[in-house]
């Protein structure tokens, strides 16, 4: 039996998985094609059999990828706005960290998903994504006061899709947060915003 470098089984089994994963999404990022297993399994440094204790497939792994990346963007802004102390401060930081992944990588490798995953699994799973990423924005505007809360919700990420697109194409991505944080900081943060 292989030696297991955590503490417990538990514990080693999810690190492998996260090295696999991992491996995937840089591999998609790298490549815009579906990884081979035995590229992942190199890449995470395993063996191609022990893999196959984790994925049964290149379709299950794809699948795997997708679970995980959309969660998980959803989490970082979602921390990002309870971390901000006011009501305006949390539409920033809903913004700024959608923008922040998306320098990160992430809407690019969501992208190359879209393309080679199997079957509804990507967009199901960024419909539940973006409906995710609504609710605390639209329950932030009600908090603000806006009464057109849909309509503002959908302007706002009007706004990060634009920023998206700019900042992929090569848009310093300090430039897009300051020109975004210039066009909504005035609305979020004067009372008066709220009146029609």
């Amino acid at each position: 039996m292989p030696r297991i470098q955590a503490p417990t089984v538990a514990e080693h089994r999810a690190a492998q998985q996260r090295a696999l994963l991992d491996a995937a999404r840089d591999i998609l990022t790298e490549t815009g094609r579906p990884p081979t297993l035995a590229r992942v399994a190199a890449r995470a440094g395993l063996a191609r059999p022990s893999l196959y204790q984790y994925f049964r497939s290149a379709e299950d792994l794809l699948n795997a990828v997708v679970q995980d990346v959309f969660p998980r963007w959803s989490a970082r802004v979602t921390a990002a706005m309870d971390a901000a102390t006011t009501p305006a401060d949390r539409v920033l930081a809903y913004v700024l960290t959608n923008f922040q992944l998306i320098t990160e990588g992430e809407h690019a490798l969501a992208t190359v998903l879209a393309k080679v995953a199997p079957g509804d699994n990507v967009a199901e799973q960024s419909r539940a994504m973006h409906q995710q990423l609504l609710e605390p924005l639209a329950e932030t505007l009600r908090t603000l006061g806006i009464p057109t809360v849909p309509e503002t919700a959908e302007m706002i990420n009007a706004i990060v899709f634009v920023g998206s697109r700019l900042i992929e194409s090569g848009t310093d991505p300090e430039t897009v947060w300051e020109s975004a944080r210039t066009l909504l900081e005035p609305f979020v943060r004067t009372p008066d915003s709220t009146t029609p």
